[in-house]
């Protein structure tokens, strides 16, 4: 089992910029990826981004160019840095770690981008 702890998210004006972090504990194994899924009121929960131990990333097609994931495997702490945000990001946003044999989702974190 592995725990996560999300960090940051909070209320921004549109153009705006907010970075939210996932810490993650317990048995880490080597090769594994951790991201970002969302979900808004009245929507289906999608990925937002990901970046595995190699560090090979992915990004939704509406958050490219804005959203910018990272990672410190020395801390097991994933990054995502979100800036030019808009009104339809407006989420929750949940981290979720995964590896051979782990899949797991932190609480969430309200992220609100004001028009």
């Amino acid at each position: 089992q592995v725990h996560l702890v999300e960090s940051g998210g909070g209320l921004v004006q549109a153009g705006g910029s907010l970075r939210v972090s996932c810490a993650a504990s317990g048995i880490i194994f080597r090769i594994n990826t951790m991201g970002w899924e969302r979900q808004a009121p009245g929507k289906q929960r999608e990925l937002v981004a990901q970046v595995r131990s190699s560090g090979r990333t992915d990004y939704a097609d509406s958050v490219k160019g804005r959203f910018t994931i990272s990672r410190d495997n020395a801390k097991n702490t994933t990054y995502l840095q979100m800036n030019s945000l808009k009104p339809e990001d407006t989420a929750v946003y949940y981290c979720k770690y995964s590896d051979y044999r782990n899949l797991n989702w932190g609480q969430g974190t309200q992220v609100t981008v004001s028009s």
